[in-house]
């Protein structure tokens, strides 16, 4: 139900579009039930079925339309001049419309009033050309028409508990549906909203029959309530104020899950409250409905399709809401985000937008929007490959269900293997909690950090963790203890690459065998070492020594077997500015991926040269990068959200070529695709996005998911529908606790090694959810009406 929510804002947008949805084959029959032997007639062969508004409000139509081929249409006013071609019918939950099946087919069916009693049409759906989510998004829209119809009111009112009870039931449930639709009329009257039944008259007379309204039932979630704003935003008057739009404003019930419309043609400005200092603010007709200032963490989503504005809003005891501005027409919306995002970049970068590069503005601005598909070469029929993968999936999906839907309903992380060892206790210690994770290539382990202990966990052939050893009392040489702050697999597994936080210009060497530190390699005296990377993707598979290294503001290889300082010099580029850089990654052939805290990337065939590609900054410090093993994609994590960025050159003299080996035109930089969770998501979460580096599944022919996390929950992207443009297409889980980390298992888009705080487990793709109420709300959720 969640996924296609997103899809009703296309079908009801368009107030000047007439048909709101269609079932585009089947063919209609004709059932008399009274007839001899139940007889049924074929009306039309080919048809379509549809639903229409009309130039009535609350009134819409259930249209038959026969399909003609293009052999046929020359014969149609020859031969069938005395047929209909059309049928319609007003939608009224009289209908009794219902979906059914015939035979193995998929039906629609339906009364009609036209024929004798009982006389039913039945629409047989073509299954060949019309899925199921069709069928069902069909269903849902026409019991909004109902609702419409019914109530005098807009369907944006209705809960999925409101049009259930509109809903076609068999005749023993009739009687208690009727009982429901009292109570829904009593709440609506209430309202102050009419119902038909007070406004005209219904399309068939029926009995009535005096019931009593049922007790209601405790609702698991209180319906949202619009939180008071926030009184110390600043005074908005025409001085201060930035710019300024008109908007429809919707509030996100956490109950209903629909976005509920609070409040028509609203007033919306953002104002200067200082330098580099803004707030957004919501005006009504009579109230303030909003006063935020603008930052990332707000988890602005804008979607061009829907014309409107999505994003986060936590009160000070940290209550999530999501509000949505949808505006008249792309005119308006484009003034909005385009100016919008230059807001957020200044709030981000601490300088003028003015100041920004033109190609740079026009990277920022697009950003936020939700992406069209990229240019890809080949794209796998599915996200799982062939039938036979997609069949084991599936298969080992529906095992793993019961225990899926008991570990949400508990909140235990679910995978955690009762049988290891008491010497895990070793790990679990009060004063320390887990702080890295390294999951191995070349043989099946994974190491986690926890203080000055090592954890090594063994991968089983059934995608579970099992316990091995403990490596205690991490030290150098010297015996002088320390609590890892990075550390990076090498020479094919054997070794473990450490950094000490007290010692910033060397790096230590773990032979693994052994479980102890044997090399301290002075890297230089002048040159800290803040972050190493291997020396290509997949290098810690091979006897490869190099490796490379980063400060704040330089690149340069690492040589272990130089004799003193183990840097290159002749590999070895220092930057005169402060470019504060955070994070770096290589792809499969050593090109070097570099990003930075002030949220640019560097892109670079070699060390020791230039850059080939600069993109710029949109503000964010990035905390993780991953290259794709080609060097084509890059996956760069900022704290709520993602950036995807394709590499390749489109366009110019090097067109087809990777930014990593040639500069794109100044005027055709690659646009980031921005992935995130949607605040309406985020809202259930009840806490703010904090996203842990994102990577791509390795060590398969090609990358085909995203892995990361936030909080409590494991995220992950199918990577081919992200590259069609579809960026919502993730799936979730909830555990017990905090994730530190999480990555693929090497050779694996299906288990995924998470690290907690305190515990390490091996997760299954397969066991993670669609977004819903039920995979993404907290054990014992729920939020009391606020006034």
């Amino acid at each position: 139900m969640f996924m296609l929510k997103s899809l009703f804002g296309k079908i009801w947008g368009d107030a000047n579009n007439q048909e709101l949805i269609q079932i585009p084959a089947g063919a209609l029959y004709l059932v008399r039930p009274n007839g001899p032997q139940g007889s049924r007639e074929c009306i039309y062969e080919d048809a379509v079925l549809a639903i229409r508004r009309t130039t009535t409000q609350y009134h819409y139509q259930l249209v038959v339309t026969k399909a003609f081929q293009e052999s046929q249409t020359e014969l149609v006013d020859q031969e069938e001049d005395d047929l209909e071609d059309e049928r319609a019918f007003l939608i009224d939950q009289a209908l009794d419309f219902r979906l059914s099946t015939h035979g193995k087919e998929r039906t629609i069916v339906w009364r009609d009033f036209e024929g004798d009693e009982n006389d039913m049409l039945q629409f047989v759906i073509d299954n060949k050309q019309v899925n199921e989510v069709t069928i069902t998004i069909f269903e849902i829209t026409y019991l909004q028409c109902v609702y419409e119809h019914a109530f005098r009111t807009s369907h944006e009112r209705a809960t999925e508990e409101d049009l259930d009870v509109l809903r076609y039931n068999d005749q023993a449930d009739q009687r208690l549906k009727r009982e429901q639709k009292s109570a829904l009329d009593k709440k609506l009257e209430n309202a102050g909203i009419g119902s038909a039944s007070t406004t005209s008259k219904p399309a068939v007379a029926t009995k009535s029959e005096p019931a009593a309204t049922p007790a209601p039932a405790t609702p698991e979630i209180a319906p949202t309530i619009a939180p008071a704003a926030d009184t110390a935003g600043p005074q908005v008057d025409e001085n201060s104020i930035v710019f300024s739009a008109t908007a429809d404003l919707y509030l996100y019930d956490l109950k209903s899950q629909y976005f509920l419309v609070q409040e028509r043609k609203i007033d919306v400005n953002v104002v200067e409250a200082g330098r580099f200092l803004y707030w957004l603010s919501i005006h009504g007709a009579d109230k303030v409905w909003l006063a935020q200032k603008v930052e990332s963490d707000m988890n602005m989503n804008f979607s061009p399709e829907q014309t409107s504005a999505v994003w986060n809003y936590f009160t000070e005891d940290r209550q999530c809401f999501s509000w949505l501005l949808r505006f008249a027409d792309q005119e308006a919306y484009s003034h909005f985000q385009k100016r919008f995002s230059r807001v957020m970049y200044e709030t981000q970068n601490e300088e003028p937008w003015s100041k920004a590069k033109s190609n740079d503005q026009a990277y920022a601005e697009t950003a936020f929007e939700q992406g069209e598909p990229m240019d890809v070469d080949e794209i796998s029929e599915s996200e799982f490959g062939d039938e036979s993968v997609r069949t084991a999936r599936q298969e080992e999906e529906e095992d793993d269900q019961e225990e899926v839907a008991a570990n949400l309903q508990s909140g235990r992380a679910g995978s955690q293997d009762p049988t290891w060892p008491e010497e895990a206790s070793h790990l679990s210690g009060k004063q320390d909690a887990n702080s890295l994770l390294a999951v191995g290539y070349k043989f099946d382990r994974s190491f986690v950090a926890r203080g000055d202990k090592i954890g090594v966990f063994r991968h089983t052939d059934d995608n579970r963790l099992e316990f091995d050893t403990t490596i205690n009392n991490v030290g150098t040489p010297s015996g002088k203890g320390f609590k890892p702050l990075k550390m990076m697999l090498h020479d094919q597994d054997a070794q473990m690459v450490l950094m000490d936080p007290s010692n910033k210009n060397a790096i230590y060497n773990m032979d693994l065998e052994y479980g102890k530190i044997v090399d301290e390699w002075k890297v230089h005296d002048d040159v800290q070492v803040n972050n190493v990377v291997p020396n290509s993707k997949y290098a810690q598979m091979t006897a490869e020594k190099v490796m490379i290294g980063h400060s704040h503001n330089g690149l340069y290889r690492i040589d272990p077997r130089l004799s003193g300082n183990k840097l290159v010099d002749s590999q070895f580029k220092q930057y005169t500015a402060k470019n504060d850089f955070s994070v770096a990654a290589t792809d499969a052939k050593g090109r070097l991926a570099v990003a930075s805290n002030k949220g640019d990337i560097r892109l670079f065939d070699s060390i020791g040269k230039n850059a080939k590609t600069a993109l710029p900054a949109l503000g964010d410090p990035i905390i993780g990068i991953d290259v794709s093993a080609e060097g084509r994609y890059i996956i760069a994590t900022c704290k709520t959200y993602l950036l995807l960025i394709d590499t390749l050159i489109g366009s110019g003299r090097y067109q087809g070529q990777l930014g990593f080996d040639r500069a794109f035109p100044a005027d055709a930089k690659p646009q980031p695709k921005r992935l995130t969770l949607k605040p309406s998501h985020v809202a259930y979460m009840g806490s703010a996005i904090s996203f842990t580096p994102a990577r791509f599944n390795t060590g398969s022919d090609q990358e085909t998911s995203i892995v990361t996390s936030t909080g409590a929950y494991v995220v992950s992207w199918s990577f081919n529908e992200v590259k069609k443009g579809n960026l919502g297409s993730y799936v979730l889980k909830r555990y017990g606790g905090d994730i530190i980390q999480d990555e693929h298992a090497y050779g694996s888009d299906q288990a995924i090694v998470v690290a907690f705080e305190h515990d390490v487990q091996m997760a299954k793709r397969s066991q993670l959810l669609k977004p819903s109420r039920k995979s993404l709300a907290p054990s014992g959720f729920g939020r009391q009406s606020r006034g």
